[in-house]
């Protein structure tokens, strides 16, 4: 049996006539809209016959009373006006049986029964009746009631020509529509009315009539006009009571709409975004902190002026923001609309497809920050979707996470960089602080009013801020292609006081920092370095010819006495004048002469001159893959029998990590000799001390061993960092962290872990706190979130306060949820100084500062951290694209080959004979081929405080109520007691005599002593060794800041702790030896002892 095939077709049932009628009547968007605007025009082309009609007939005036009603139902019509009213009549009807038939549902009854029905029937019917029966063909039909049937066809024209354009957001201009027809309506109805009915009475024009529904309407009632006869009078009283029934409703749905358009924001016009430019901001809830630190940030630029901001925000707008919102300075640039960035139609209305870039940022206060990245997933994925060609900006807190979104132009993890941040702050003190102020925007202003010399410098150093520029189109730089990257840089500080610190060849996309001598500079090049300003915003003064006329010599610059400093800057108007000194010195000059020793004529060897082409023997790299003179013998037996191997960690934590050349262990340890307060059969170590460290220790704690904390450890056992310089690092963690991490961890040396938290002072003494050197304070996921704004951060500041009282030698660096309280780390309610740094603040505030926060000291000193500082990184790649990896290669989180790393040295006694930051620049370029990028320096400084005894260096602190100090009364009245006593009894008891001097010593104890004492008690009790702990100083009396880019003629003072970018060990490497190990130590000039070109901390 064959199949036979058959051919169906569908959608029979819309092949009828009547089918069809409705399909080109009524479904159809655009027939249908054609339809009614041929239904409207026909309404509308009445109402004009009819005011013809009114001002082209003459009734007869007679003053019968009975042809004077006559004339209200008789008309006299125009001669060539019945023809053509008969024929829109019969149209209009017929147009409304077949709309009626073709919508009719069941029920017959309730379409007859309708206004719209009622009325077509009583404009049209009479005038075909006229047709068969012309004696009515002066009859009087209201043919003015159109209008209304004209405003119901208007209305339907409206909604159907936004379905036909997909304009969804239509209800308010709708709504205001129709409002206005119906206006309209009221007043044509009644003029029309009135004058007619007048016709009867005083005669009003049709003028006269509309003058009179104006008047009234608007509650005015002047009284010069007024109707004559009751029909009249009755009309204006239906017509009043309709318009108080209708005109509130219409008003009140417009009111309701308006509330939601504010709510909603409205849209964002195509027009606009066409002619216009604007970025659209995404984020789950708009805080006033985030909004201002956009703004502030984004709008710093100058040719970001003309931008506008569209703000995407699922929740209605606070308070707050909308506060700030409307003020002029931001009312005409940021818009704000309520809508998801999932939905096309709130991406259509910030017009996403037109927008120059997208901002998606993540809700870093959610309890839960892994759903905040699973939303801000989703919104990137939507505005890819929606928008394809739109950059995008996305902000991400667990690395984890970060590979979902790796199609994004722009990405910043937030995790990653804070815990490479705070691992750097460990060995390079203040990283967090010298990276906060690069990626701010500012002038350098901040501060210059203030007396403190230091907050003067401070501030003017940290307008410094990353800037590029193509070597063929630099002025700085110029003059050295076909020259050495080192040569480079120290010439271009010696001469415009910037500080070159990485390129980028044309032919390549990575970004390279301190490349070293061997990379010789193309035009091609792209130049990367630190100033002020950028080139394009600089004049140049040349001095050279002034010099000349007045006899100073041109050779040796730094020969002469100290004159103007070369970097001398002024950043005002967005220019900046810099003084060029000698800009043609020969190579001579490089040499710089050095003090004389014991005022004899004799000299130290002068510092090398910086070559123009890199000499292989002149500069021999450090061998770091064979470490073999390294400190196998400085571990402790342990650790030495087992040694260190480099390679790449074998397990990853997370998919999307860099990978990284390490110190590791040549086979993983354990997860039970991972514990460091608990033994076991590898190990039957419990303490810290047992371990017997070499080095201080680093401790940090955290809630949980999440992913990003796998990125604190590989900074610190980076390739680069010496064997003998590596300092043990201890987890300390609310919650036992899982084997997936223990198994990342478990190949890195001397990584341990304990439970245990900050407010536990067992704990703390349990994980060697007392051995430490840095202590680590992670904000808490769970501690993010508060009720009250702000609060977020009570516990981790008083925990800190805390240990800062116990342990005030202890560098405590601490991570805050909320930036404004810092001011809240190392309280003293009694430092007048603070109190000044403080009215400080305020006023860069006013000024509109970005680094308003700058001069608080626990952040100047490196000692406190918000991650929304770095927000602004984000912000900034909008306009340099090239600073989130620039960040990522100075903190570590990314290793190009050939590109170097952040350390710091410290300036010791030995080092001072190079005098100034100038001269110490050119001993490292010709020396080591390093870059110094900045100082961190400490100074004694006296705070004027009423605490007195908390100034000295000597002195204990003495800040709360239980000092003596602050009791005198008490302190004379015991003594007295103890006087009276001893002459009340010739020959005391020992017993008497023992309590009495107890109660003394007691009395006279300081705070530091009974704190000091309470530790010692705790450790006794924990069975721990009091060797290690003393009487440990407090150094509160200094204050420390960094210096980014000073001039070079700044002198280097003891303690100083130097910035710089060191070139990559591995690029200089020999071809044969990179496979295996190289014999050979680092021979290099430095600063008087062997081990000086070591980092020193």
């Amino acid at each position: 049996m064959h199949a036979h095939l058959v051919q169906v077709e569908f959608y029979v049932n819309e092949n009828t006539f009547k089918e069809r009628l409705k399909l080109f009547f009524i479904k159809n968007q655009r027939s249908s809209l054609r339809i009614r605007l041929f239904n409207f025009s026909l309404k509308i082309l009445t109402c004009v016959l009819y005011i013809l009609r009114v001002y082209l007939d003459d009734p007869k005036e007679d003053n019968d009373p009975f042809i004077r009603y006559r004339c209200q139902l008789l008309g006299s019509l125009v001669s060539l006006s019945p023809l053509l009213q008969v024929t829109v009549a019969l149209i209009s009807f017929l147009e409304t049986v077949l709309i009626t038939y073709l919508s009719y549902k069941g029920n017959i009854w309730e379409q007859i029964f309708q206004i719209s029905f009622i009325l077509e029937m009583i404009n049209s019917v009479p005038f075909i009746i006229t047709i068969f029966w012309s004696p009515l063909r002066n009859i009087f039909v209201p043919v003015f009631l159109n209008c209304w049937l004209a405003k119901g066809a208007l209305e339907n024209m409206i909604n159907d020509f936004h379905r036909a354009i997909q304009r969804t957001h239509s209800a308010m201009f709708n709504q205001v529509f129709i409002l206005i027809c119906t206006l309209m309506c009221l007043v044509f109805t009644g003029a029309c009315g009135i004058q007619h009915l007048e016709r009867a009475g005083k005669h009003l024009t049709l003028f006269d009539s509309f003058y009179f529904c104006i008047v009234t309407f608007s509650t005015v009632g002047y009284g010069d006009v007024t109707p004559q006869i009751w029909p009249s009078q009755l009309l204006v009283v239906i017509l009043i009571c309709v318009a108080l029934v209708v005109l509130p409703l219409q008003f009140e749905e417009l009111a309701y709409l308006w509330m939601e358009s504010q709510k909603l924001g409205g849209n964002y016009s195509r027009h606009r975004a066409q002619t216009e430019k604007h970025v659209v901001l995404c984020v789950s809830s708009l805080k006033i902190d985030l909004l201002m630190d956009f703004l502030n940030e984004f709008y710093a630029h100058p040719r970001l002026q003309d931008y506008y901001v569209v703000i995407l925000c699922p929740t209605e707008i606070d308070i707050q923001v909308r506060r700030i919102l409307q003020i002029p300075l931001w009312s005409q640039r940021v818009i704000y609309l309520q809508g998801s960035a999932l939905k096309d139609q709130d991406l259509m209305r910030a017009k996403m497809d037109d927008a120059e870039a997208c901002f998606i940022l993540s809700s870093r206060n959610e309890v839960d920050r892994t759903a905040a990245d699973h939303q801000t997933i989703l919104r990137a994925w939507a505005a890819k979707d929606f928008a394809p060609n739109c950059p995008l900006y996305v902000q991400i807190l667990k690395p984890e996470n970060k590979f979902h979104v790796k199609f994004a132009d722009h990405v910043v993890c937030e995790e990653e960089f804070k815990y490479a941040m705070l691992a750097l702050n460990c060995v390079c003190p203040a990283t967090s602080t010298l990276v906060t102020l690069l990626v701010h925007t500012s002038r350098g202003q901040e501060g210059q009013l203030s007396p403190e010399q230091w907050q003067r410098i401070y501030g003017r150093c940290s307008g410094n801020e990353v800037y590029h520029i193509r070597l063929c189109d630099s002025k700085f730089f110029g003059e050295y292609d076909g020259k050495s990257f080192t040569y480079a840089s120290f010439h271009a500080h010696k001469k415009y006081g910037v500080c070159l610190i990485g390129v980028k060849r044309e032919d390549n996309k990575s970004i390279l920092l301190n490349p070293g001598p061997r990379h010789i500079m193309a035009a091609a090049d792209t130049c990367y370095y630190i100033n002020i300003t950028k080139e394009e915003n600089s004049a140049f003064i040349f001095k050279e010819e002034e010099k000349h006329n007045k006899g100073l010599s041109v050779s040796g610059l730094y020969d002469a006495p100290p004159r103007l400093p070369v970097h001398s800057i002024i950043a005002s108007m967005g220019t900046v004048a810099i003084d060029l000194q000698n800009p043609d010195i020969p190579e001579e000059s490089g040499k710089l002469t050095l003090p004389t020793e014991n005022g004899s004529g004799s000299r130290r060897p002068s510092i090398a001159p910086v070559l123009e082409i890199a000499d292989s023997s002149a500069i021999l790299p450090c061998d770091l893959l064979s470490d073999q003179s390294e400190d196998e013998t400085n571990q402790s037996d342990e650790e030495g029998s087992v040694g260190f191997v480099k390679g790449y960690p074998p397990n990853s934590p997370y998919i999307g990590s860099s990978p990284t050349l390490c110190h590791l262990l040549p086979q993983k340890a354990p997860f039970c000799c991972l514990r460091l307060d608990k033994g076991c059969t590898h190990s039957s170590f419990e303490d810290a001390k047992a371990y017997g460290f070499k080095n201080k220790l680093i401790i940090v704690s955290a809630e949980t061993a999440g992913n990003g904390l796998y990125n604190f450890i590989v900074p610190l056992r980076a390739y680069y960092r010496p064997r003998k310089e590596l300092n043990p690092i201890v987890l300390l963690l609310d919650y036992q962290p899982d084997n997936h991490f223990l198994e990342a961890i478990c190949c890195f040396p001397m990584v341990y872990f304990m439970a245990g938290t900050i407010d536990n002072l067992d704990n703390l003494l349990q994980c060697g706190i007392i051995y430490a050197d840095n202590l680590v304070v992670v904000d808490k996921e769970s501690t993010m979130s508060a009720e009250e704004d702000y609060m977020a951060d009570a516990k981790t500041i008083v925990n800190v306060q805390t240990m800062f009282r116990l342990f005030p030698s202890l560098s405590i660096i601490t991570e805050l949820t909320h930036p404004s309280n810092m001011r809240f780390m190392q309280f003293r309610a009694k430092d007048c100084y603070s109190l000044a740094l403080s009215k400080l603040e305020k006023v860069e505030r006013d000024k509109g500062s970005n680094l308003a926060f700058m001069f608080r000291l626990p952040f100047a000193a490196g000692r406190v951290f918000s991650i929304s500082m770095l927000d602004t990184l984000l912000y900034q790649s909008f306009v340099k694209d090239y600073m989130i990896a620039i960040a990522r290669l100075l903190l570590g989180l990314d290793t190009t080959p050939g590109s170097g790393y952040l350390c710091a040295m410290k300036i010791t006694e030995e080092d001072l004979w190079i005098r100034t930051y100038g001269r110490l620049f050119q001993k490292l370029c010709s020396s080591s081929a390093e870059i110094p990028i900045g100082i961190y320096r400490t100074e004694s400084h006296m705070f004027s405080t009423s605490e007195a005894s908390s100034v000295g260096p000597g002195a204990s602190r003495n800040s709360t109520a239980s000092d003596q100090s602050e009791h005198p009364l008490l302190r004379k009245k015991s003594m007295q007691w103890a006087r009276r006593l001893s002459r009340k009894t010739t020959k005391p008891s020992s017993r008497a005599e023992r309590i009495s001097q107890q109660r003394l010593n007691l009395y006279r104890r300081s705070e530091r002593q009974e704190l000091s004492e309470l530790v010692k008690n705790r450790m006794k009790h924990l069975g721990l060794p009091t060797v290690g702990y003393d009487e440990m100083n407090d150094h509160q009396n200094t204050l420390s800041y960094v210096l980014i880019n000073p001039p070079p003629d700044t002198v280097l003072e003891l303690n100083d702790v130097v910035y710089i970018i060191r070139s990559d060990p591995l690029a200089h490497m020999p071809e044969d030896s990179q496979g295996g190990q190289t014999p050979g130590t680092r021979n290099r000039q430095d600063f008087g002892t062997e081990t000086r070109d070591e980092t020193h901390l």
